[in-house]
């Protein structure tokens, strides 16, 4: 007679053998979901419905700017380079326990920050150490791998890390002293712009090539071209420096406009036909024209005034970043859980809904009369888009590998 297996109860979330602790992807694309969804919803509730912000140093701008760059935007560039690092240069990913510790020193600073307008200083030292330790941990991790001899043409990430701490080491050594820290945030911002390009450069070579060759019509190879990517780097580089130098002078205008025609020549390298209008290479695509439209009103607006300014950098956050976090999770959290690309709408769907905040976001600028509206529509795009990224995403980045595997395997 055959006996039934007993059947094993899952370990718990606080086991290192808990599948979300396989690859240190998951738990930090959980959090960047969650984080996406609770803070813009707070965001919009304090903008249109008068919600007190959380009391933290610097006022409340800082309060959203900090935690959509430094909480939601550093828990993604923490899961992606921990998982493509290591596939690009063929070395181990970190293991359970470095990923419990990590993500214990993430939620660290999102506690210190968002204590620091009860506790004081205290609090913010704690952010400070948090951040400037996952920051610097990530570094320590990846440099082994980037120099190795496969590791030497993704450098750039270990670059932007190493900046990414001067930046954040920064902007808390002026919330501690008591200035007003947001030209940190600003330059930030350029940073994450420039590892967006980077990071989009090797992803695109895949997806763009992908739907070529599923186009069948015998086109050339999809190349991004490293002297267009550059120049866009140093253009969007040279901006950041001139703002965090000289905020709202000439030169910070001119530079965003070259900023601009710089990314629009970039997209030219895109023009594959139409393999491009699949839904993957355009998604990817508009992440580039949200940021050229976002450079070219901030530069228009310092040159000729106006709210263009406002209006850029949003299209900078909720277009570009925001979009480009959800592609970016909507590809990887898949596949490096084991699971085929989906093909379902609703992964468009999102897409439009990202697209949508961010236009409404950048329009209530110009539209101050129906600003209050404009920004809750902004704010139930993004939340909606992300919650509905959450709910698709979050139980496969949280359940064990149906191929079997451990791992962050692609």
């Amino acid at each position: 007679m055959r006996i039934a297996a007993p059947v094993m109860n899952p370990p718990g979330l606080l086991s290192p053998q808990h599948p979300v602790w396989m690859c240190a992807m998951r738990p930090f694309f959980l959090l960047t979901m969650g984080s996406a969804v609770l803070l813009i919803a707070l965001w919009s509730a304090v903008l249109a419905l008068g919600l007190p912000p959380p009391p933290v140093a610097g006022g409340a701008l800082v309060w959203h700017a900090h935690e959509l760059l430094l909480g939601f935007g550093l828990a993604a560039v923490a899961g992606f380079v921990l998982t493509a690092v290591p596939e690009f240069t063929d070395t181990a990913s970190a293991s359970p326990r470095t990923a419990r510790q990590l993500v214990l020193v993430w939620l660290l600073g999102r506690a210190g920050f968002w204590l620091s307008g009860v506790a004081g200083s205290p609090a913010l030292v704690l952010a400070a150490l948090a951040h400037l330790a996952l920051i610097g941990g990530l570094l320590a991790l990846l440099w082994p791998a980037l120099r190795t001899v496969a590791g030497r043409r993704h450098r750039a990430f270990g670059w932007a890390l190493a900046g990414l701490f001067l930046l954040v080491a920064g902007f808390y050594a002026d919330a501690l002293r008591g200035h007003y820290p947001m030209r940190w945030l600003l330059a930030v911002l350029g940073l994450v712009m420039v590892l967006i390009i980077v990071a989009m450069s090797r992803i695109s070579m895949r997806i763009v090539n992908t739907a070529i060759d599923e186009a069948g019509e015998g086109r050339e190879p999809y190349l991004a071209r490293p002297p267009r990517r550059n120049l866009a780097i140093l253009c969007i580089a040279l901006f950041t420096l001139a703002e965090f130098a000289q905020p709202g002078g000439a030169t910070s205008g001119w530079l965003a406009c070259a900023a601009a025609a710089a990314l629009a020549n970039l997209m030219g390298d895109w023009h594959v036909g139409r393999p491009l209008l699949r839904r993957l290479p355009f998604m990817l695509y508009t992440v580039y024209a949200c940021m050229a439209q976002g450079y070219a009103l901030i530069g228009t607006a310092l040159l000729a005034g106006g709210p263009g300014a406002g209006a850029g950098r949003h299209l900078l956050t909720m277009g570009a970043l925001g979009l480009s976090i959800y592609v970016v999770i909507c590809i990887a959290g898949r596949a490096h859980c084991g699971h085929a690309s989906d093909e379902r709408p609703w992964v468009a769907q999102g897409a439009v809904l990202i697209l949508a905040g961010a236009v409404l976001r950048a329009a209530a600028a110009f539209v101050p009369d129906a600003a209050a509206t404009l920004l809750g529509l902004a704010g139930l795009c993004w939340v909606a888009a992300f919650g509905l990224l959450c709910w698709r995403i979050a139980p496969v980045l949280w359940r064990v590998r149906p191929d079997g595997l451990r791992g962050c395997q692609g």
